[in-house]
């Protein structure tokens, strides 16, 4: 088959499009034809530049969240058959082993084949394309896992969503709306925000051109939000993002590619009863969930453009420049890029 493969640590050149064996298929697990997966800023630049902090073995081949069709089956899968359209859930676990991360600790799928637990696959609608299955199950489980389960989120509180028109930001003013919150979406740009505000947050505010803090504030009638959902860590925009929340409020991250070393108000967070929490726990069983929210047309995805799978040094290079809006989607069968957005 044809991988994405990369052998040292670097710029996005550093990857090559190689023939590489097919993946070994385990009695447990299923082989899926790649149609789609994403670019993510952490897990495939961060990771293909050598520094992600989960040591990689190379060769290596990234793609933590591949999409597409079974073409083959293990001796003991019964869950699942050829010619099921899955998406796969990065958090692999099979028996007698320890979990592990897709793209990270085995190869992706930045390939035409990928072997995994059918366990950790789930069945996509067949109303839903591939490039917005991937979408969705990479994000919106997370979204799920910081506003429902770390943040407790109540219906009728305010959230403030930051870097809004991202990946995980986008997924996080559609979780915090489908929980019944008010949703002030921050962007870096209009454009940004208005992206935002059509996936439904009630506000927006442009904190390259607003107070972030001040406008917050005035939103909520001076009182602040109950909950930020951080995913930049910038040194800039961290402390007033912080500085944003009420009393006994709450800020979840799980992101970095600002920096993600940032000033902390210490004073603040006692005097304020403030709770900051980092994660990246998820439920797999919210994949199904956003996918089915999804097919009912209560979960959308921004698509900036679908590459084909050869082009990946070009689609590294688009994401790392950040010249567009919404998620780059790989796939192996795709002759020439094209833009979507839904």
């Amino acid at each position: 088959m044809k991988a994405i493969v990369i052998r040292e640590f670097g710029p996005p050149e550093v990857m090559r499009l190689e023939e590489v064996p097919n993946p070994v298929v385990g009695a447990h697990d299923v082989l899926i034809e790649v149609h789609a997966v994403s670019v993510n800023q952490t897990l495939d630049l961060i990771a293909r530049a050598g520094r992600y902090p989960v040591p990689i073995r190379l060769p290596h081949v990234l793609g933590v969240d591949p999409s597409g069709v079974i073409v083959a089956a293990g001796a003991e899968v019964s869950a699942r058959q050829v010619g099921d359209r899955v998406v796969v859930s990065s958090r692999l676990s099979a028996p007698d082993q320890l979990p592990r991360l897709l793209g990270v600790h085995q190869w992706g799928g930045y390939a035409q084949y990928v072997a995994v637990p059918a366990a950790n696959t789930h069945l996509v609608p067949d109303t839903i394309d591939f490039p917005t299955a991937t979408v969705v199950a990479r994000h919106a489980p997370l979204a799920f896992g910081l506003l429902r389960d770390e943040a407790r989120l109540q219906p009728g509180q305010w959230v403030l969503v930051m870097g809004a028109a991202g990946g995980l930001g986008s997924a996080g003013v559609q979780v915090a709306k489908y929980l019944g919150a008010r949703v002030i979406a921050a962007a870096g740009a209009d454009q940004r925000v208005a992206s935002a505000l059509a996936l439904g947050a009630d506000h927006g505010i442009n904190y390259r051109a607003e107070d972030l803090t001040a406008r917050a504030r005035e939103l909520t009638g001076g009182r602040g939000v109950d909950v930020v959902f951080e995913n930049i860590g910038a040194p800039d925009l961290f402390p007033q993002a912080l500085a944003s929340l009420a009393r006994d409020g709450r800020l979840v991250t799980a992101g970095s590619h600002g920096g993600g070393i940032v000033p902390l108000d210490v004073s603040r967070l006692y005097m304020q009863n403030l709770t900051v929490i980092g994660s990246t726990r998820q439920n797999s069983n919210d994949i199904d969930l956003s996918l089915q929210a999804a097919a009912q047309g209560r979960y959308r995805v921004l698509i900036d453009r679908v590459m084909p799978l050869a082009e990946a040094v070009d689609a590294h290079r688009w994401v790392e420049g950040r010249a567009g809006l919404g998620k780059v989607v790989l796939t192996p069968h795709s002759s020439r890029s094209a833009k979507s957005q839904r």
